[in-house]
């Protein structure tokens, strides 16, 4: 199975005990995600997933994004999470099958779980289980979103520097091939913070040569 695939697995398993262990109220806790919950990250990660695995995507636009919560906000919490971890396995496969295509959203959820960790108060909240397969696709997505500027992603102008870069004891190259721009040196939670574009603590991470918005991958 591919390692996103791999990691979507491995993200049901280890989200399963924190939100068994959450009281109701806390569904209600803000989370990173600008104007959403704990719930409407869940809800959000729930229908991403029934659509990959009806094979009916949309573009995940912030307001595609946003109407898919809001549709869900009436239902039980028990219902948002009953599709969320219906979805699991069969989205894996889905992924899996896709060569490479979905990767990102097996990464993405992965991501969100950090959100839904860090919103709760668990500990390393993006360093959880599944974190060295995280590494490796943000590398690679990172590669695949390095265009020439004026080429498009999706509609959308992307021009990602190459950088060096040092997190703990991991090395590689962010932004794919090309003559590096700059570096970063810093720790695998705050890394996977710059890429998440979730709120980086600027005292953990030394960047030359970038902007620490520049490192973003996802909204």
């Amino acid at each position: 199975m591919r390692s996103a695939g791999k990691l979507l697995l491995i993200e049901a398993s280890a989200l399963r005990p924190v939100l068994d262990a959450l009281d109701p109220s806390q569904y209600d806790q803000p989370t990173v995600c600008t104007d959403w919950s704990v719930r409407d990250v869940l809800a959000h990660c729930g229908a991403a997933l029934t659509m990959l695995v009806a094979n009916d995507l949309h573009g995940f636009s912030p307001a595609e994004n946003e109407a898919d919560v809001v549709e869900r906000r009436p239902w039980p919490i028990e219902d948002v999470l009953g599709e969320l971890f219906v979805a699991y396995e069969a989205a894996a496969v889905a992924i899996n099958q896709a060569g490479g295509s979905k990767d990102g959203i097996g990464l993405g959820e992965w991501i969100h779980g950090g959100d839904v960790r860090e919103a709760v108060g668990a500990e390393n909240p993006y360093t959880s289980e599944g974190v060295d397969l995280a590494f490796d696709l943000l590398l690679e997505r990172s590669a695949a979103l390095h265009l020439p500027h004026g080429q498009t992603s999706r509609g959308t102008v992307v021009d990602k520097p190459v950088l060096d870069i040092v997190v703990d004891d991991k090395s590689g190259r962010f932004g794919g091939e090309g003559r590096p721009v700059g570096s970063l040196r810093t720790d695998l939670e705050t890394f996977i913070r710059l890429c998440g574009g979730r709120r980086p603590d600027a005292d953990r991470y030394d960047l030359t040569g970038a902007e620490a918005q520049d490192l973003a991958l996802f909204s």
